[in-house]
């Protein structure tokens, strides 16, 4: 049955050429030429006449070679569906046959570009069957959809909400809500990534599945970071910071060259198996080092976030990322692009997203030693996440001296101006808000 014949004649019939806009019928979904002459006559005709459509003797007229079919009982849903499906089934059949051969031959050394490129066309094929029937949300007539919705969130099925690390984040907004970016900003070096880490430990320890996008380190390093800061919150070890002693964990550097001593060998051993006791949920890291990690788009990121069921994905850094291409042809158009997709990706998937992005170097000696927040502006190399942003977390940390500062910057729900002290002492995985609670790890007994 030809679904775009029997569509246009309905159009036709009912004088409603506004329903090919509402459904979004274009050319590209009819078969034939004749249909697709009766579809620009008929488009035409409603601009030119305040939205009527011609009568059928009017089409007969003009596409002599489009032969309507009346009386038909089927709705404009139905129609729609079915012709939209029939023509991404002809556009596959066309891509099977003329494209893909030549794509197969030319992939024998590499496949992964095969098949990243047909899962690419597929999915666009499977978007293409979706038909819109409304617009948006009725604030009358979906009270029931919102009622469910409601429901969702009380039961916490539709949305989540992580609490950070960090007292005063959670106190100034409430925490990390799912189907947001939270971008987190510093200079070279001065502590992005470790609170990064800390704020997805903390999602882990509530249950969270967490993937790390690590392009910077590799994998045994992103470990260990993980490892020792989670050893922290037990308190393997004592660390002194200004004649006081602090629960601390593992030496980092100890674990990551191997040279751990005999008794704190044996410990740091029984503490990995342990692994499934101490953390509810899970980290998943995708490192720079890992050899199936060469391609570092974000479609390739949706596909590790639907294998590993994400709840929170940690991107660090944002400009390693394989930019969107730049369709608007300005300059940082590739990072914007990538940005604005980014957040929809988050909204996707109903993932919280941290992207690490670096600040502007200050200028001379006290630059490298006075803590000092950056500020909006300070942001390097992606703009763009400026305006995609649910919130700017601006840090800077001195590992030397065991202190640091995180404030906020441009909270779109409030907490702007907002800043904290924490004790810092990476190596023995101590970070933490002086004075303030220590977050959710605090309700497990290790």
């Amino acid at each position: 049955m030809n679904y775009g014949v029997l569509m246009l004649s309905k159009v036709i019939e009912q004088n409603d050429p506004n329903a090919l806009l509402r459904f979004n019928i274009t050319a590209e979904d009819l078969p034939t030429e004749g249909e697709r002459k009766a579809l620009r006559y008929i488009t035409e005709y409603a601009e030119k006449h305040g939205g009527q459509a011609p009568t059928a003797e009017m089409v007969a007229n003009e596409v002599p070679d489009f032969q309507p079919d009346f009386n038909i009982e089927a709705n404009y849903d139905y129609l729609a569906e079915k012709l939209r499906k029939q023509a991404a089934m002809r556009e596959f059949v066309d891509l099977a046959e003329k494209e893909l051969p030549e794509r197969f031959n030319a992939a024998q050394d590499n496949p992964e570009e095969l098949f990243s490129w047909l899962t690419e066309k597929v999915e666009r094929l499977k978007m293409r069957t979706n038909v819109r029937n409304s617009v948006g949300t009725d604030i009358k007539k979906d009270t029931d959809k919102f009622k469910a919705e409601y429901e969702n969130r009380k039961a916490g099925e539709s949305f989540r909400i992580w609490r950070s690390k960090f007292d005063f984040i959670n106190r100034a907004m409430g925490g990390y809500v799912s189907s947001n970016v939270y971008v987190i900003y510093g200079k070279s070096g001065r502590g992005k990534s470790a609170i990064a880490l800390e704020e997805a430990i903390n999602c882990a320890m509530q249950g969270a599945n967490v993937l790390i996008w690590s392009m910077e380190m590799g994998w045994y390093e992103v470990l260990v970071r993980l490892y020792v800061s989670i050893s922290a919150s037990i308190g393997v070890t004592k660390a002194n910071l200004d004649g006081v002693d602090i629960e601390a964990g593992f030496n980092s550097r100890d674990v990551r060259q191997g040279k751990l001593s005999n008794e704190f060998e044996a410990g740091f051993m029984e503490f990995l198996d342990k692994m499934n006791e101490l953390i509810p949920g899970n980290i998943i890291v995708r490192a720079v080092d890992d050899e199936d990690f060469d391609s570092r788009k974000l479609r390739d990121l949706k596909a590790d976030i639907l294998e590993t069921k994400a709840d929170v994905v940690l991107i660090d850094p944002f400009y390693y990322l394989d930019y969107e291409k730049n369709t608007s042809k300005t300059a940082g158009g590739d990072a914007a692009e990538t940005s604005k997709k980014l957040r929809r990706l988050a909204g996707q998937t109903k993932t919280t997203v941290f992207a690490l992005t670096q600040a502007e170097e200050g200028e001379g000696k006290d630059a490298d030693s006075e803590l000092k927040l950056p500020q909006r502006k300070d942001v390097k190399k992606t703009k763009a996440l400026l305006e995609d942003a649910a919130l700017l977390i601006a840090v800077d940390t001195n590992a030397e001296e065991g202190r640091g500062l995180i404030g906020l910057n441009k909270g779109r729900d409030g907490g702007e101006g907002k800043s904290a002290e924490i004790v810092y002492l990476p190596q023995f995985g101590v970070i933490k808000q002086l004075g303030g609670a220590e977050g959710s790890a605090d309700q497990f007994d290790f």
